[in-house]
């Protein structure tokens, strides 16, 4: 396993060197063509604009590429960026301390800082502010950062801001009618874009397009809406639910013969012969004459008592000491029946591979079943010379009985997916304890548990959130219902309050999540 913390059956599946859709793949790099003017924008703005700059965009739209693309094209003798992050330190003293650190500045004041950024000026070098998830900076965090890139006469840092869209009604309150800041919003891939996006994270893997039909790309696209996050979080569920029905198609029990059907059809006809011959041979009636049904009388029709015989589960009978020929039951059922396996390949208890536990007691010839067996004496020699071929011939009439009692076997073929369900269950939580080829809708995912609790609590019913790492830290994701099929769920996205619709849901399988919850741990 890699950092990527990717699955290793998913991996395994599809001959990949590692997860192409984890958020953070080191050395890919995706800019598609309607995001190098951007680009330029922000160079432009930077460069002739007195304002902050803002850039908005839904979880997972490519702000942290863009600021890292924005980082890397600067020139570096000429400008000294500083990226500093909202996550976890959102107030104004978390921001300016960050910054501080980076400029070597003692005081993590607005002042101290834009007199250290004069200074640099004079040396010939800008500074770029670049403040990650910007969207959980509070109202004091804004305030000290639009103080910074109003700046003083004598020079100012370049602020930008990459956040979500909630981030611009924070600053419309506090700017009030005064311009001190310009956004731009980030646009969704084009659908050929979304289909290079998905090429290019494949070859990284050792993969290729090919994986996904012209059909799936658009299926992704539409899912997506577009954006490269979404579009990784459906990419690999699409993959995942391929995985899982092609596995299922492959170890389904097999139920029919395992022999070739024209060795099948010359064993019936050798034994519909046999019975048959059983049945015409002459002298048939004058055989003796014993108690019991025409089945007991078959089961050992020997000249002496025979012990009783225990099969159990190692498989090892006991000891048989036999007169004349043996039975033959068993070859004949598994013939006639086939072998049932469970989803592993193993045989399932209780068919006919599995070698059962049986105590069975044959009553010597002339004795009725259920009575104690009397010593009888050995038939003479010359007696199984003569032309009496019954008590021979009898056991293989009964023979082809027993070959229907495989069918049974198809039910406990079902108990390794119960036991793997229940065993999810104890590691999983509810997730874990639900059906992998289900799906549940992603209404949205926030850092912060409490607004993940404050969201279910207020939505009710069949909304449920769970932990996941993204980038190295833990994201809540809140998600919608328990549907069987895709179908289901994007219906049922459908009849959601417009609040959670505008948040653009979508439908996922269950096992994604799962091995997102396997990945956390």
């Amino acid at each position: 396993m890699t950092s990527l913390h990717a699955d290793e059956a998913f991996l395994g599946h599809y001959q990949l060197s590692h997860d192409p859709f984890a958020p953070r793949v080191p050395g890919f790099k995706f800019f598609p063509a309607q995001r190098k003017p951007v680009l330029g924008q922000l160079h432009h703005l930077a460069r002739y604009s007195q304002l902050l700059l803002v850039v908005t965009g839904p979880l997972g739209s490519g702000k942290t590429l863009l600021r890292q693309a924005l980082v890397a094209s600067t020139n570096k003798q000429s400008v000294q960026s500083v990226v500093v992050s909202a996550r976890g330190a959102g107030d104004a003293a978390g921001v300016l301390r960050q910054v501080a650190q980076s400029l070597d500045v003692a005081t993590a004041e607005p002042n101290a800082i834009l007199k250290q950024v004069v200074q640099l000026g004079l040396t010939g070098q800008e500074v770029y502010l670049l403040v990650d998830d910007a969207e959980q900076l509070d109202e004091s965090a804004l305030e000290a950062l639009l103080a910074l890139a109003a700046g003083t006469p004598e020079g100012r840092p370049h602020v930008f801001l990459f956040g979500e869209s909630s981030l611009i009604a924070d600053l419309e309150q506090i700017s009030g009618d005064q311009e001190l800041f310009h956004v731009i919003e980030l646009q969704p891939y084009e659908e050929e874009e979304t289909r290079e996006y998905l090429a290019q994270r494949l070859e990284g893997a050792g993969a290729g397009i090919e994986l996904f039909s012209a059909q799936q790309i658009s299926d992704i696209h539409e899912s997506s809406d577009g954006w490269p996050g979404t579009i990784n979080q459906v990419a690999r569920d699409a993959m995942i639910e391929a995985m899982i029905a092609s596995r299922s198609a492959v170890k389904r029990p097999k139920m029919g013969f395992t022999m070739p059907k024209k060795h099948v059809l010359a064993i019936s006809a050798v034994v519909v012969v046999a019975v048959a011959a059983a049945w015409l041979i002459p002298g048939r009636s004058k055989a003796p004459t014993t108690a019991g049904t025409p089945t007991e009388q078959a089961q050992l029709p020997l000249g002496k008592p025979t012990p009783n015989v225990e099969f159990a589960n190692s498989g090892q009978p006991t000891n048989l000491p036999m007169v004349g020929q043996p039975v033959m039951r068993g070859p004949l059922a598994e013939e006639a029946g086939g072998i049932s396996e469970g989803d592993d390949g193993v045989p399932v208890e209780g068919s006919s591979a599995t070698p059962p536990t049986v105590t069975t007691t044959a009553p010597p010839a002339g004795v009725p079943a259920g009575q104690p067996a009397a010593v009888a004496k050995p038939t003479p020699a010359p007696t199984v010379a003569t032309a009496k071929p019954a008590p021979v011939t009898k056991p293989v009439a009964p023979a082809p009985a027993p070959a229907a009692k495989p069918a049974p076997a198809a039910k406990p073929a079902e108990k390794p997916a119960a036991t793997v369900a229940k065993a999810g269950a104890a590691g999983s939580g509810w997730y874990g304890s639900q059906p992998a080829n289900n799906f549940v809708v992603q209404i949205l995912g926030t850092s912060s548990e409490a607004n993940a609790q404050a969201f279910v609590k207020e939505q009710g019913g069949e909304y449920r959130y769970f932990k996941k790492v993204l980038n190295g830290k833990p994201l809540y994701v809140i998600t919608y219902g328990n549907f069987s099929s895709r179908a289901a769920a994007d219906s049922a996205i459908k009849t959601l309050p417009a609040k959670v619709q505008a948040g653009k849901p979508w439908p996922r399988t269950v096992a994604s999540v799962q091995q997102e919850l396997a990945a956390t741990r």
